[in-house]
């Protein structure tokens, strides 16, 4: 990698009501909780602009802005989802995994939103990017992780530093999707959240504190609604969260801490895999049909099928197998499309939703037999959230 670090760049005026702290990230200390110091959305981004207010999250520590950004990197999709749901969407310009698959997906659930959707097939960004392109891209925020950074390749905590200083900030949390220890240099500062804490923290950035306490409250009404209605532990189905891979399979837990966990482990089904896995701190393991069929699930969910094509080829794959059609999930006719694990907020209460109808049908609905296309459209009387409330949320229209 090219060092860049002598290059000197313009300070724009965006720029300028984007100050910062880089305590964290220039490998001090962090304070460990958020504090707003302007008072509400007005006041930060009133025509005076002397409005600021400060949001702290781990890793990257604090950072102080007078206004929210405007321009934003991300790395992940559930950064995205929540700018998306602070309603800020169109302040995501750039993303460095995969934006066209993201876009395909998310735009799948959000169908069923009215006047919600995401634009970003054709954002900038690769991964392991160059120095030089994060200075090309010129952000007003990093919405990612800075400990996350550092598993690519090419940067150092010294390049996430230099970028931090000459650019924007950087601000997100990833390694809280299964609680990953993070690279050495970070341990002695890293923390872990949930998944909507870290997005409590995001719509601070975004001064859209109002839209979180309105879509944390449609959350905290589908999880009561699950908790009264969820069969006891000794009528819940055993559950393996599978991937299919070169003739084997991918399994991964299913109730573990993590925001990758954030749409199966309320409905607390029976992980049939718990015990094989065990708490080696691995998201998951490779096994075969055989030692698939010794767990024998009562239900399969195939994971990041909902949203693309390609359910129908696991079905039937298992099917054409003389050990996999002996499944009882494949017998049963229930392997499904399972959800997104990187998934933000607006995800994450379609995912309830789905994973509850797979899980315990008869007392939440069936799920309607999914091939491809967006994610089906379900009888209001059925449906565990209202689309409408959380779409004007979203928007602003509430």
């Amino acid at each position: 990698m090219n060092d860049e670090s002598t290059i000197q760049h313009e300070t724009l005026t965006r720029r300028d009501a984007l100050k910062y702290g880089t305590t964290a990230v220039g490998g001090g200390l962090f304070a460990g909780c958020s504090e707003l110091v302007g008072q509400d959305e007005d006041e930060r981004t009133g025509s005076s602009g002397t409005g600021t207010y400060s949001v702290t999250m781990s890793p990257a520590g604090e950072i102080t802005l007078e206004q929210p950004p405007e321009n934003v990197l991300t790395i992940l999709p559930h950064h995205a989802d929540m700018a998306l749901a602070a309603g800020h969407g169109d302040a995501v310009s750039s993303m460095l995994y995969n934006p066209e698959y993201n876009d395909t997906i998310w735009n799948k659930f959000l169908e069923r939103l009215p006047g919600v959707s995401v634009d970003w097939a054709d954002l900038p960004g690769t991964w392991d990017p160059d120095k030089e392109l994060l200075y090309e891209l010129d952000s007003d925020l990093h919405l990612a992780d800075p400990a996350y950074m550092t598993n690519m390749q090419s940067w150092t905590r010294e390049d996430i530093a230099e970028i931090g200083e000459n650019v924007a900030p950087w601000f997100g949390n990833t390694l809280s999707n299964a609680n990953k220890e993070p690279p050495e240099e970070w341990a002695d500062q890293y923390e872990y959240y949930t998944l909507w804490e870290i997005f409590e923290k995001v719509a601070q950035v975004f001064g859209a504190e109002e839209r979180y306490t309105a879509l944390t409250a449609v959350r905290s009404s589908l999880l009561e609604r699950i908790d009264e209605r969820r069969p006891s532990t000794a009528e819940r189905p055993s559950t393996a969260v599978i991937q299919p891979f070169q003739g084997s399979f991918w399994v991964y837990h299913l109730n573990e801490p993590g925001f990758l966990y954030s749409h199966t482990r309320p409905l607390g089904a029976i992980d049939a895999f718990a015990d094989a896995l065990g708490d080696s701190g691995q998201i998951g393991g490779q096994v075969d049909y055989e030692t698939l069929l010794e767990q024998d699930p009562d239900v399969l969910l195939v994971t990041g099928m909902m949203g693309q094509s390609g359910i129908e080829e696991v079905r039937n794959t298992l099917t054409d197998d003389p050990v996999g059609r002996q499944l009882t999930a494949v017998e049963t006719d229930r392997v499904y499309a399972g959800g997104v694990r990187n998934q933000g907020p607006i995800l994450n209460l379609f995912q309830l939703e789905m994973t509850a109808k797979q899980l315990y049908p008869d007392v939440f609905g069936e799920w309607p037999t999914y091939t491809d296309g967006p994610y089906p459209e379900i009888p209001v009387e059925e449906q565990l959230f209202d689309r409408q409330e959380v779409a004007a949320i979203i928007t602003g229209d509430r």
